[in-house]
């Protein structure tokens, strides 16, 4: 009997020590894409779709939260689910073997316009961010599930053409917002992480500049890539805080203006202040961080 109680407390340590899972799922807005992000680091996470045409395995945003976790102590086992262009309904229909699995913590997103074929539309976020949180919570009840509410594109804001053109930048951020909290609302998840709503706060305090296309001011930072679409190294990290801090409940200012992440994309000591403020400050004004 007493053998049997020290298989049990062996099993247990051994399970605490595995630390908690978290799953990222997602497109080119979580692997980092047009930055140094996508292969920061791929060691430190799992790639699930394993090398791309590269040969290379993505580290991305993932990795980004790797690095924050291991700098508070936390102790996460980091995977990764991702493919360009496509939002939770492709990931449920073709990924489901990979990640039907009974995860801690899943951190998830659409297609940056809502619908890909009607940008500014819902209804396909809500309808597929509930089927795949409802696959999740049949494997695990307790799982954690955060919807990732992106940014605004400056290419779809800027041209003329674009959906939403004669808008100001914040406008797409606060529309792409509004849809997640509706599918948080559907989907029954833990919540919702407000990165457009940040990258908002950026441009109201000045931190970034708001228009590509006329060209960023000396001093700002441009949380675009060279497309005006995706995010830069600033613009990734800025969503990984907020992802870090919405899951573990730290706040982003606790990880120091050395942080590890900042030192190796060459970000200025005042560049990491003012992207943690931000994160900072984008959840107090919400009291996520109960300050």
């Amino acid at each position: 009997m007493k053998q049997a109680w020290m298989v049990v407390a062996l099993m247990l340590f051994c399970g605490a020590a595995e630390g908690r899972t978290i799953l990222f799922v997602g497109n080119s807005f979580t692997f980092g894409a047009n930055s140094a992000a996508r292969y920061y680091k791929p060691e430190t996470v799992t790639d699930l779709n394993g090398p791309g045409p590269t040969g290379k395995t993505t580290g991305g945003v993932p990795a980004f939260f790797a690095a924050f976790a291991r700098e508070a102590g936390l102790d996460y086992t980091v995977s990764l689910e991702t493919v360009g262009g496509k939002g939770m309904d492709y990931h449920y229909a073709e990924k489901r073997a990979l990640l039907d699995k009974p995860w801690d913590v899943v951190v998830m997103h659409g297609y940056s316009t809502l619908d890909q074929a009607h940008p500014g539309n819902p209804a396909l976020l809500i309808s597929s961010a509930k089927q795949i949180s409802d696959m999740f919570h049949a494997r695990n009840a307790k799982a954690e599930i955060w919807l990732d509410a992106t940014w605004s594109r400056a290419d779809q804001t800027y041209p003329s053409a674009a959906p939403w053109h004669g808008k100001p930048i914040q406008q797409m951020g606060i529309d792409v917002a509004a849809a997640y909290a509706a599918a948080a609302k559907a989907a029954k998840v833990t919540g919702v992480v407000p990165v457009g709503l940040a990258w908002n706060r950026a441009f109201d305090t000045g931190v970034a500049g708001e228009n590509p296309y006329a060209g960023i001011p000396a001093g700002k930072i441009n949380l675009w890539s060279w497309d005006s679409y995706h995010a830069s190294a600033y613009g990734y990290y800025l969503e990984a805080l907020l992802v870090f801090a919405k899951v573990t409940g730290k706040d982003p200012l606790s990880l120091g203006d050395s942080e590890s992440v900042a030192e190796d994309m060459g970000f200025s000591k005042p560049q990491t202040r003012a992207l943690q403020q931000i994160a900072h400050d984008e959840l107090a004004a919400t009291n996520q961080l109960g300050l």
